[in-house]
């Protein structure tokens, strides 16, 4: 009687055991929602970067025109001046010893002048009362004109030692920006010296020299509008420049060209965005990133979320009518805020793409698809 009853306790536990195999089973192959985006060309815009050195419109290298020791500096690194604004004084004493001599030398031939002319005055009475030779008078009235050409090149000399003089007195050509002095006060400085005084940048505007390689040009005017370059360029977006500390800079600048040739050693064209800068903020010599919108017309975009690489290769996982997956070897390029990419080959629009979850799925999986709405979609990503 005991063994009966422990032979049907052991017979309702295989029994328990086998149904709850039966449902684990049957929950483990139910299929589960994945989110799927069908696929439809989409216009995007891309940002192209470029790594660029800053210029201003003018750079000009301030150097003495005469020799002589730096007795004054009158401006500093990196102040603002105005055109004419004293910047250097020179001491050399020959200049101011030549403006002297010269001035005496003016005297002296303005006095030799008056004294021919008193002797004309003298000669030609005597002349018109046949006393003394007219070729006396002739000769008087040559010595004039021989001194009157000593006293024009005695003013000649003076303004040239007048200029030499002023040369002492270093000037600014023009508005701009002080650069760095190499020089103290004392130095010997002249015209041949290696390094110039300082350099003076007009900064009002300035230009943000990059470089394109061959292939950037083509794509990048073939996206543009026109017929030659210069009217492409013209019809180019407006460029971003991003300074060093990753801020946007608020002015928008114009691409140039500022090389017509593609250097046969790098195989790169250069360029210039050129940006107002009213503020000064931007200076020579700085970096910064010249950022340069392009349309993408009748791209197909998909999240980078949605996408996974495995040897060296970007896979996404497709939908197929039967409502399997499929890993699909796709290439794309990031855009450049990393949210997704624009993939060119792998996909057509139609295709639909699991756009969530993927990490939990495997190739040849049935899923069930819950479609998401594109527009919806796209709107909190492009």
């Amino acid at each position: 009687m005991r063994s009966d009853l422990i032979m049907i306790c052991f017979m309702m536990m295989v029994l328990f055991s086998c149904k709850q195999n039966k449902a684990g089973s049957q929950r483990g192959n139910m299929a589960k929602d994945y989110a799927v985006l069908t696929l439809a060309p989409r216009s995007v815009t891309v940002h192209n970067d470029f790594p660029a050195t800053i210029e201003g419109q003018r750079v000009i290298e301030i150097r003495p025109m005469v020799s002589g020791y730096l007795e004054e500096i009158l401006v500093n690194e990196g102040d603002h001046i105005k055109k004419g604004q004293l910047l250097f004084k020179i001491n050399n004493p020959q200049y101011a010893e030549d403006v002297i001599t010269a001035k005496a030398r003016i005297n002296s031939a303005v006095a030799d002048v008056n004294s021919a002319r008193i002797e004309i005055e003298k000669i030609r009475p005597l002349v018109e009362k046949e006393i003394v030779s007219k070729y006396r008078l002739q000769s008087a009235e040559l010595t004039l004109q021989s001194k009157e050409a000593a006293l024009e090149e005695a003013r000649a000399a003076l303004k040239n030692a007048e200029t030499n003089l002023n040369y002492t007195f270093i000037r600014s050509p023009q508005d701009g920006i002080i650069g760095t002095i190499p020089y103290k006060n004392g130095a010997l400085v002249g015209s041949n010296n290696p390094e110039a005084l300082t350099t003076l940048s007009d900064i009002s505007e300035v230009f943000a020299y990059f470089s394109w390689n061959e292939k950037q040009v083509l794509d990048i005017l073939f996206d543009s509008t026109g017929v030659t370059v210069e009217e492409k360029l013209k019809n180019m977006p407006p460029a971003t420049l991003i300074l060093a500390n990753s801020t946007e800079y608020k002015e928008k600048g114009r691409v140039e060209m500022a090389s017509g040739l593609i250097s046969t050693g790098t195989g790169s064209a250069t360029f210039k965005a050129v940006f107002k800068n009213p503020s000064g903020i931007l200076r020579s010599g700085s970096s910064a990133t010249v950022r340069i919108p392009s349309v993408k017309n009748n791209s197909l975009i998909v999240p980078q979320s949605a996408t996974y690489e495995l040897q060296d290769k970007r896979f996404i996982f497709t939908v197929g009518n039967d409502n399997k997956v499929k890993a699909v070897s796709i290439i794309s390029k990031p855009s450049d805020d990393g949210h997704y990419f624009l993939v060119s080959d792998g996909l057509k629009p139609g295709d639909r793409v699991v756009i969530d979850g993927i990490s939990s799925l495997k190739d040849g999986e049935t899923i069930v698809p819950k479609e998401t709405d594109p527009e919806s979609f796209y709107k909190n990503i492009i």
